[in-house]
């Protein structure tokens, strides 16, 4: 059975596709890290992050494995890197370039492949897992999912703005939904949860109860 949680940059999803995993006893299957870490990959090798078949190439060979919560990419664990704003930048760069997409997608649908999955990210009801047995699209306001990704900012920059957070999550959505390849938008058969305001004990329950719903 697969299940995905798509959104927004702070909406939510992350959290709560993990404990949403763990509560199901399913597999977590990150697809913003990997993004996050083709990015950084491209970064480091010098590579143009515009030049759309240098970036797919870049992710094609990257070896990228998930387990649980680690994620190691050739051979060496990234977990901590792929959570610093610099790849979150990275990683809106790279997600632009169909080359990029395909080479992950194929990846992600592998993982999906092995068995009960959630798996979150901004294409997965619509691209990646079209047949979904339950999407999920998560949203949130603006201003709520900017505080949301600044307390976590806060754990590594104690001086990071929550103006600049908040001027970044705005950009971030403009790049997201406009993008040609896989824009985000909901599925047409996902349910709508707005996170706004709802502490995640109440998501996640939320999101079991529907989970149960259609036979997990």
């Amino acid at each position: 059975m697969i299940i995905t949680l798509d959104g927004p940059a702070g909406s939510g999803k992350s959290t709560a596709a993990r404990r949403l995993a763990d509560e199901l006893g399913f597999r977590f299957l990150n697809t913003g890290a990997m993004y996050r870490a083709v990015g950084l990959l491209c970064e480091q090798s010098g590579t143009d992050l515009t030049d759309a078949d240098a970036c797919g190439r870049t992710a094609a060979s990257a070896q990228l494995v998930q387990t649980g919560d680690r994620l190691s990419v050739n051979g060496e664990d990234w977990t901590a890197l792929v959570r610093s704003p610099a790849a979150a930048t990275a990683a809106s760069a790279v997600a632009v370039h169909p080359p990029v997409r395909t080479a992950l997608v194929a990846l992600q649908r592998t993982v999906g492949a092995a068995g009960d999955t959630v798996t979150e990210g901004r294409d997965q009801g619509t691209i990646v897992f079209p047949d979904a047995a339950l999407k999920v699209f998560l949203t949130a306001d603006a201003e709520a999912r900017a505080e949301r990704r600044w307390r976590e900012l806060r754990e590594t920059d104690a001086n990071v703005p929550l103006a600049d957070v908040l001027a970044e999550v705005r950009d971030r959505d403009a790049r997201d939904e406009r993008r040609s390849a896989a824009p985000l938008i909901p599925a047409a058969d996902a349910v709508r949860y707005d996170t706004t305001g709802k502490p995640l004990e109440t998501v996640v329950a939320d999101l079991v109860a529907l989970a149960r719903e259609r036979g997990a």
